[in-house]
């Protein structure tokens, strides 16, 4: 391994935001640098980042983030603003970006001749290997002209559900409920302390800033986002927020050198998909409002704001029927649109942090785009595009409409060069662009980047994934299960659970046998033979719409079970003999009308591994979970509801707040 050296190896400072300059007395930070050359000034070093020889102001860490801003944004030309302007893929050798190690010389000529500086990552790969990966890119970085560093970002990794353009599974990182399982628990110190767990984990491998959390409401029961929600209570949504940015920020105050910058979305409406299909697809591109319904929507921001959540990422949705200030708002994705990036959260919010837009806004939505790939055929990139609203527009005009309506950094592109068209041609002024280049340079500073972007690689697998993360994990799991239902079995008149008898005879559908041995239980094969069923339900969703493109695992349309889904079949199956316990991942309002009149037992989940599911089902730990929206009772109780309004179903199932105890 190529080990990188220090300098004066003290600990580093932290630099709020809205600072002016260091105290005389801060002490020498440590300089990560594999190839740089240092210099002495006042008895202190410093890197020489533009390899001229002298200290400039935007390498001296005694100044402010704000100073040193400003200074570098000075000294680059129009192609080196552009490059901070977007914020591309590390790509590998694996599919659209994933794999196991990056493609360092396509990576050499995004940085140092695109001048691009940010990325998201798709690797999935131990967590030393990462680290180590991550640091060939900081060394690459560190020979491009300014040396700016790179700041590597990820969507969420540390949940149980894997959709593409959206989150990951990763089972080296301590493994948590969804966001939604965070609401059943109710406790904004829980949030917290899952956010500062995954903080640690991220900067021991170098990813520096987290395309998370969805400040989005579930409004919209089909909707298939829903997982990454904290349910449909604003006020408790705010809450959580505010928990989650204060615990992956390292605090309230703005970033600091031990941060992980958090981007919080989408700004804003999301929840309110019509019909619930998902933005990310053509036919999915409208949300539906009716009234002043959109301020609802607003409020879970608010506890970002309160924390100094250093960034926003709009929505891909147009608002229908969305108005501000008794102004309809302008027909066209919220990454377009002036009224709410520009109006409303720079104005009557005064935001001053990074707009990062999301992800393909600029790209065209060609044929397959539109009405879904060839079946047995796998989308490419060039097949992803979501300019909904401006699809008339070119490229270039795209990328001008977005950064005019207060867009900071296009998210999905390495192409620069048409921010530079667009500068040459007047769309953007370079004042403007100058503007956006000094938000995000600034949050680098903030970051401790510029002094150290290196992570040490041998201290990355200790600290990722490390058991005491693990348990924390797991324990949030079990707190987040929701008991819907506890009936007596047949044979007794105590509830069914929990499980106390040793040596129970268990019929298992959907949970790993060795598990159930490990618990003390004895497993058959047929339902009739066991004492109890214990059948574990993926959540019911339509297979595909006919337009159906973006991401083969993404859950939309049916919220109830039918027959032919193979879980469902097997509680049919199964309660014609033996109690049977039902779990089911509550990733959207579920309906479970049909489910209850065969299961002695009902519980909902949100993510949870065999080991605390079963130590929840024997007594061990206990349920204590409360729903975090309504589950509704029918199909056409949900098709007549409002998208944009919570909890408003006729008659439902269970109420928000919902969950039993034992």
């Amino acid at each position: 391994m190529h080990a990188y050296r220090f300098v004066l190896a003290l600990s580093a400072f932290a630099v709020t935001a809205g600072a002016q300059s260091t105290s005389p007395t801060t002490p020498q930070p440590a300089l990560g640098y594999r190839t740089d050359a240092l210099l002495t000034v006042d008895g202190l070093e410093f890197k020489d980042m533009n390899h001229n020889g002298k200290l400039d102001p935007y390498e001296d860490w005694r100044l402010s983030p704000e100073t040193r801003a400003a200074d570098l944004v000075a000294r680059m030309r129009i192609e080196d603003v552009a490059g901070l302007m977007v914020h591309g893929t590390l790509p590998a050798a694996g599919d659209l970006g994933r794999g196991n190690a990056y493609d360092l010389d396509r990576i050499r000529g995004l940085v140092v001749e695109q001048r691009v500086n940010s990325f998201i990552t798709r690797l999935s790969t131990d967590a030393r290997t990462l680290a180590a990966q991550n640091n060939h890119v900081q060394e690459i970085a560190e020979k491009s002209a300014f040396g700016v560093p790179v700041t590597i970002s990820t969507d969420p990794r540390s949940h149980f559900q894997e959709v593409l353009g959206a989150s990951s599974s990763d089972a080296v990182f301590s493994l948590w409920p969804e966001p939604l399982g965070f609401a059943s628990i109710g406790d904004p110190a829980v949030v917290r302390q899952f956010a500062d767990t995954v903080r640690q984990e991220y900067l021991a491998v170098g990813i520096r800033e987290s395309l998370a959390p969805q400040a989005d409401l579930v409004t919209e029961p089909r909707w298939a986002r829903s997982n990454g929600t904290f349910g449909s209570n604003a006020k408790l949504a705010k809450r959580l927020v505010e928990g989650y940015v204060a615990g992956m920020q390292n605090g309230e105050d703005g970033l600091n050198h031990n941060s992980v910058l958090t981007v919080v979305k989408h700004w804003a409406g999301y929840g309110a998909e019509k019909d619930g299909w998902d933005a990310h697809n053509f036919y999915g591109r409208y949300a539906s409002f009716e009234d002043d319904h959109l301020a609802y929507h607003l409020i879970p921001f608010e506890g970002a704001f309160h924390a100094h959540v250093a960034a926003v990422m709009p929505t891909y949705a147009i608002l229908q029927g969305a108005s501000l200030n008794g102004k309809p708002l302008e027909q066209v994705g919220a990454n377009f649109n002036t009224q709410l990036i520009t109006g409303l959260l720079r104005g009557h919010y005064a935001f001053s942090g990074v707009v990062l837009s999301d992800w393909g806004i600029t790209s065209d939505c060609n044929e397959n785009c539109q009405n879904g790939v060839p079946k047995g055929t796998k989308p490419s990139p060039k097949d992803i595009g979501m300019p909904w609203g401006v699809e008339s527009l070119t490229k270039p005009q795209r990328f001008a409409k977005a950064i005019n309506a207060g867009v900071d950094q296009i998210g999905g592109t390495e192409e620069a060069a048409l921010i530079v068209e667009d500068i040459l041609s007047g769309l953007i002024s370079e004042a403007r662009a100058r503007e956006a280049a000094t938000r995000i340079l600034v949050q680098k500073f903030q970051l401790g980047l510029f002094e150290q972007p290196y992570v040490d690689e041998g201290s990355a697998q200790s600290v990722v994934g490390k058991p005491e993360f693990v348990q924390a994990g797991q324990a949030a799991q079990a707190s987040a299960v929701v008991l819907l239902n506890n009936a007596p079995a047949p044979t007794t008149l105590k509830p069914l659970l929990p499980l106390t008898k040793t040596g129970l005879k268990v019929y298992l559908y959907g949970v790993r046998p060795e598990s159930a041995k490990a618990a003390g239980w004895q497993v058959v094969s047929d339902p009739s033979q066991a004492e109890v069923a214990i059948i574990r339900a993926p959540a019911p969703f339509q297979s595909e719409h006919p337009g159906y493109f973006f991401g083969s695992r993404q859950h939309e349309g049916r919220l109830n079970f039918l027959p032919a889904d193979p879980a469902f079949a097997e509680l049919l199956k199964a309660s014609g003999t033996t109690p049977c316990i039902f779990i089911t991942t509550l990733e959207r309002p579920l309906i479970l009308t049909d489910v209850m009149p065969h299961a002695t037992a009902v519980l909902g989940d949100f993510g949870i591994a065999d080991k605390p599911l079963l130590d929840l089902l024997k007594g061990t730990t206990a349920p204590s979970g409360h729903l975090p929206f309504e589950l509704p009772s029918s199909a056409e109780a949900v098709e007549q509801q409002k998208s944009d309004l919570p909890d408003d179903s006729a008659q439902p199932l269970f109420p928000r707040g919902f969950g039993m105890h034992f």
